[in-house]
């Protein structure tokens, strides 16, 4: 079992920045690839960013390319999503989930998720 847990979301104005952090016990973290989605009201879950296990290769949804950044501290057992340059359209529920082996964008490739955390942008 790998347990997460979610922080740093909030209210911030568009162009504003906010950090995600996810903290993880249980099993080993560096043997999980790690990701970040999100989910808005009457939407589906959806891949924002990835990070393999040892850091080396990340991934971002188009979306979010240049604006996010996704980096992890296995010494630390933490993955954090750094959020520049926020819009309305960025507003949802942010997931952090752990996946043993590849990196993936896909929900079912992911093993265990965190509870979430809201972000909200206003315009």
């Amino acid at each position: 079992q790998v347990q997460l847990v979610e922080s740093g979301g909030g209210l911030v104005q568009a162009g504003g920045s906010l950090r995600l952090f996810c903290a993880a016990s249980g099993r080993t973290f560096s043997n999980y690839a790690m990701g970040w989605f999100r989910q808005a009201p009457g939407k589906e879950r959806e891949f924002v960013t990835g990070i393999t296990w040892s850091g080396s290769r990340t991934s971002y949804a188009d979306s979010v390319k240049g604006r996010f950044t996704i980096s992890r501290d296995n010494a630390k057992n933490t993955v954090y999503l750094q959020m520049n340059s926020l819009k309305p359209e960025d507003t949802a529920v942010y997931y952090c989930a752990a996946g043993f082996g590849n990196l993936g964008t896909s929900t079912a490739r992911y093993d265990y998720w965190g509870q979430g955390t809201q972000v909200t942008v206003s315009s």
